[in-house]
């Protein structure tokens, strides 16, 4: 019995949403405000003519940038010091012993995990998709492959 009093409270529950739903002001509002109209009904007319002038992109270029990172204390010259600050940190990187010297062995770690990374049988040589997997990952975006233009598809 309680089962039929309850789903009959809730159609009426639903019934009463609906109708509080679909009686109120459903107009879609606009997107954006109101432009003025000329006296004629021409087209609306912008209240702010457009600039004669196009913005410029900035001379920041890469070299520009690798040039700021270099300067630390921005006063557009760089210092020996300041040069140097990059080399010495992948020196002391390599210098796992902190010895000051670089073994040959320091030096070929990279290398070394490179190879032992790659050589995924552990055979101790790598076969050609092995070395294949050693290739320099370049951080620049991906070329696309453009057609041919139609001066070359022609002489073909």
């Amino acid at each position: 019995m309680w089962r039929y009093l309850a789903g009959g409270t809730a159609v009426i529950a639903l019934i009463i949403a609906g109708f509080l739903v679909f009686s109120g002001n459903a107009r879609p509002r606009p997107l954006l405000p109101a432009q003025p109209v000329s006296q004629s009904g021409e087209a609306p007319v912008a209240s702010d003519p457009l600039p004669d002038a196009v913005p410029q992109a900035t001379d920041k270029t890469r070299e520009q940038k690798r040039f700021d990172r270099y300067d630390k204390d921005r006063d557009a010259k760089i210092t020996r010091e300041e040069y140097l600050v990059q080399r010495r940190k992948a020196y002391a990187r390599l210098d796992v012993d902190g010895d000051g010297k670089l073994s040959f062995d320091e030096w070929a770690v990279k290398a070394t995990i490179k190879f032992a990374d790659a050589d995924r049988d552990k055979s101790g040589t790598m076969t050609a998709p092995e070395f294949a997997t050693t290739a320099v990952k370049r951080k620049g975006p991906a070329r696309v492959n453009c057609p041919p233009s139609q001066a070359v598809a022609e002489e073909s």
